[in-house]
């Protein structure tokens, strides 16, 4: 019998968890407002997590990391500039952003979560967590919609300085995880691609991003529209080549 284990890693925001509640939060806060300025406030939220995402990059390769809750939090006020705001500041308060920021903790569960993890994990998978949040914030999306994970199993980039996408952030865990089976799952294409050349097996969900964009990134191990089918591939592919 093989002693060899098998674990997947997942990314969490923007995979596990949608942005919803954030996005909620900026349209009952500000919808009419945005969009009397002709500023779509489902796009201006994405926008400000995909630049948040840039500028948290830059920072961590420069040798400057902040977390991306603060990086988050500080480009606020620039996001609306670059939607078209000619004065951020008069036009949104930091009461504002302090309603928006209170409901990072809530972001929802992407519909099929629940069932991704329960299949890989009644296959005889272990399920970590890699993310650029806090552990115990990303812990909580987990347990408040009853999902047990144990929080030895929750790695953040905080722990070393170095954030995704850059190599050497996946390594430590691969390298901690040894000569087992390990694959990397999440719903960014720059997430899972990088995951896969430093190592791990690539498992990627469209469901985020819909175009795959294939072209640029390659195509990896694995490739769904859901998070269950997801999970049944990784299973698939995995016994067929044990």
């Amino acid at each position: 019998m093989s002693n060899i284990r098998k674990h997947v890693v997942f990314d969490i925001v923007g995979t596990i968890v949608t942005y919803d509640s954030i996005l909620d939060a900026l349209e009952k806060r500000m919808g009419d407002r945005l969009r009397d300025e002709g500023v779509k406030p489902s796009m201006l939220g994405y926008m400000w997590f995909e630049v948040s995402e840039r500028e948290y990059t830059y920072l961590s390769i420069t040798g400057r990391y902040r977390s991306f809750y603060d990086v988050f939090t500080s480009i606020f006020y620039r996001m609306l500039w670059i939607g078209g705001i000619q004065d951020p500041r008069s036009f949104a308060s930091d009461e504002d952003l302090a309603y928006i920021m209170g409901h990072i903790e809530d972001l929802p569960l992407r519909a099929g979560a629940a069932e991704c993890l329960q299949l890989l994990r009644d296959a005889g998978f272990t399920i970590w967590v890699f993310t650029a949040g806090d552990r115990q914030n990303v812990r909580g999306y987990f347990l408040k919609n009853g999902i047990e994970m144990p929080l030895e199993n929750f790695v953040s980039c905080d722990d070393t300085g170095v954030g995704k996408p850059a190599l050497d952030a996946y390594k430590p865990l691969l390298e901690r995880l040894g000569d087992d089976e390990k694959w990397f799952a999440a719903a960014h294409m720059w997430d899972v691609s990088s995951a896969k050349q430093a190592g791990y097996k690539g498992a990627y969900c469209t469901a985020l991003e819909k175009e795959a964009c294939v072209d640029i990134f390659g195509e990896m191990d694995v490739m769904s529209d859901t998070l269950p089918e997801m999970a049944r591939k990784i299973i698939q592919a995995s016994t067929s080549s044990a």
